[in-house]
């Protein structure tokens, strides 16, 4: 079932946008194109364990695709997953805007019946 079309959050994949460091990891893979667990420790305030820890993260939640290359493996953003995460975002904001236009609603019904 797709989750974009059900508005179903995919918690995995938020849990895995949700981290500071991931998204600047997926930032600069957006720039580069692709990268190594070296290459993005060398641009992060993270160990080069740490990076790989937070590529292992972005690539079961699908966000990354790696290509072994050698000793290492090379990093791409998985563009349809991103794709999907704009698509959740989107709707989860707009879901999260009727509910603000709702309580604005109540709030404004219950100031007018208080100055009656």
């Amino acid at each position: 079932m797709n989750t974009a079309a059900t508005g179903k959050v995919d918690d995995d994949l938020w849990s895995a946008i949700g981290d500071p460091t991931r998204r600047r990891m997926l930032d600069l893979l957006l720039i580069e194109g692709d990268g190594t667990a070296t290459t993005l420790s060398q641009q992060l305030p993270v160990t080069r364990q740490a990076v790989a820890k937070h590529l292992g993260v972005l690539d079961r939640a699908g966000l990354v695709r790696a290509t072994p290359t050698g000793r290492e493996k090379r990093y791409r953003v998985d563009n349809a997953q991103l794709a999907r995460a704009v698509a959740q975002l989107s709707s989860v904001g707009a879901a999260w805007d009727a509910r603000l236009q709702r309580i604005r609603r109540i709030a404004e019904a219950i100031q007018r019946t208080q100055q009656n």
